[in-house]
């Protein structure tokens, strides 16, 4: 098959779906690539490099979409590319389905088949083609660095001679990929992190990035959970007012939102309303990643920047992705390429759309010109609802005692019994041992237990930098072995050898370890 990508057609689209390194991976697939000339060029990828690779340039998009078999782009088709859709051709692209029952319809009447990549089931198998995490990975990134390009102080606190800044506060709504993706960023950079989603499973993944997870007083758990597509399911009337009654009392000490709630098929639901804007500080910034879905944000202008009354600046862009086009090209061709992949089990340059596989069959809108949306739900969710953990029972203070008396009285019988038979083992031996063997092994007993109570009670974090300087204890070892090595006997003479040899080793490594560690201290 001969894969095609035209050039993006949409006002400020500077990705492209197949980049240089994608076009060489779907050559081994079996596949002949062509590409409209300067589809790459606002991405950083000439139409030079696409030659270098072997990919076929094309000067115009007529002539693209009717060379190619499958059309792989980023954005929905426009009305003069669905005139060039034939029976014969696959169609891959961002289609929004839901929101584009019109354009459902339009291409159906064409016959051909279109794969939606903003609907690949999200599970596990999947998430190599799951475009919408790739792009929403480097949206929330995109998020944070526009925030604190408006945002009229530092992120981490400062603390210098001409006074003290305090740290931003973030508050991230919703924890899906951008949002993780946006709570990493702005902890990198030192703010204050609370994020706030509907699906409690999502804590402990907030808390492990360093953010504070916004619990609601609610009592009804069966509202918080996940859809089976992995996404947030709507909320009821009750826990959407606890859930805005919370924006409002966080609302004043804020200093950057960012919102990434969104819902399949639906647009995008309304969390920070008008008051709780009026409620932020002069200097503050609400960046809305869900503009494009109509935002989450009553104030959001989709693709705008404005500014409020109240000096809040409220970032509505619709091309984050886009306005960090090299990096999305790469991942979303990646994307397409796996995707091929899936399509081309025998690596042979057919294709074999599968209809019985959950990924093809879920992302599938259109077939052979029979609409295929929506899909049936995928057998598997994509977050498993956790079990809630059982409280461990406070103990009182005579059962703490109780405790803490049978604990030492089991560590002190075994203490006993290793001192028991250790000493009968000592004494067992001095039945028949010759006294001056007796003198070194009472003194090697007791080095070796003063070196484990030593080295024992050393905290965990010192133990590399001081065991590799206390290697040098070894050379004790070499000293008595070198006193051994004029022995006329060959087996002591051997074993001085060896001591000699085990213990230089262990000497110049542990001061090599040592060196390491402290070079990874120094600046360069």
């Amino acid at each position: 098959m001969k894969i095609g990508t035209p050039k993006e057609t949409l006002k400020g689209e500077n990705r492209v779906a197949m980049t240089p390194d994608s076009a060489l991976q779907l050559q081994k697939l079996g596949h002949d690539c062509v590409i409209e000339a300067g589809a790459g060029v606002a991405a950083g990828f000439g139409d030079d490099a696409y030659r270098a690779v072997g990919v076929e340039v094309v000067k115009t998009a007529t002539a693209l979409w009717k060379a190619a078999d499958i059309i792989a782009k980023v954005r929905p088709p426009s009305d003069t590319e669905i005139g060039w859709l034939t029976r014969d051709k696959t169609l891959i692209s961002f289609f929004w389905p839901a929101q584009n029952q019109a354009l459902l319809e339009f291409c159906r009447t064409r016959g051909a088949s279109a794969i939606a990549m903003d609907m690949v089931p999200r599970i596990s198998r999947a998430q190599k083609m799951d475009a919408l995490s790739s792009m929403a990975n480097i949206a929330g990134y995109r998020a944070v660095i526009e925030a604190g390009s408006n945002f009229g102080r530092f992120f981490t606190a400062q603390v210098t001679a001409a006074g003290k800044v305090p740290p931003a506060k973030v508050l991230v709504v919703g924890a899906g990929v951008a949002g993780l993706a946006a709570i990493g960023a702005a902890t990198s950079l030192g703010a204050i992190a609370y994020a706030f989603d509907v699906r409690s499973e999502v804590a402990e993944q907030i808390e492990s990035m360093g953010a504070e997870f916004v619990f609601l007083d609610f009592e009804d758990q069966a509202q918080d959970g996940a859809a089976a597509c992995g996404y947030a399911a709507p909320s009821s009337p009750e826990f959407r007012q606890k859930q805005l009654e919370k924006f409002r009392e966080l609302a004043p000490q804020m200093d950057i939102v960012i919102t990434t709630a969104l819902i399949p098929g639906r647009d995008a639901p309304k969390l920070w309303l008008k008051d709780m804007t009026e409620a932020m500080k002069p200097g503050s910034v609400v960046v809305d990643l869900a503009a494009e879905r109509g935002g989450n944000c009553d104030l959001t202008v989709p693709g705008e920047k404005v500014v409020t009354k109240n000096g809040v600046t409220i970032i509505g862009y619709t091309d984050f992705p886009s306005r960090m086009a090299s990096q999305s090209s790469t991942f979303y061709s990646a994307n397409i390429r796996h995707m091929l992949a899936e399509l081309t089990p025998a690596k042979d340059g057919v294709i074999v759309h599968n209809m019985e596989d959950d990924v093809i069959r879920g992302a599938t809108v259109i077939h052979r010109g029979e609409i295929t949306f929506p899909p049936p739900p995928p057998k598997v969710q994509a977050i498993a609802a956790q079990k809630p953990r059982e409280k461990a029972k406070e103990l009182t203070p005579e059962e703490k005692r109780t405790h803490e008396i049978a604990a030492f009285k089991a560590q002190t019988r075994q203490q006993f019994t290793l001192l028991a038979a250790g000493g009968s083992a000592i004494l067992l031996a001095g039945l028949f041992a010759p006294a001056s063997f007796m003198q070194h092994l009472i003194v090697f007993v007791l080095s070796v237990f003063v070196g484990f109570q030593v080295i024992w009670n050393v905290s965990h974090a010192l133990h590399t930098p001081l065991m590799a300087v206390t290697n040098a204890v070894s050379s004790i070892i070499i000293l008595g072995a070198l006193l051994q090595i004029g022995s006329g006997s060959w087996l002591v003479l051997l074993l001085a050898a060896a001591s000699v040899l085990m213990a230089g080793i262990n000497i110049f490594g542990g001061f090599m370890v040592t060196r390491r560690m402290l070079a990874m201290f120094q600046k360069s």
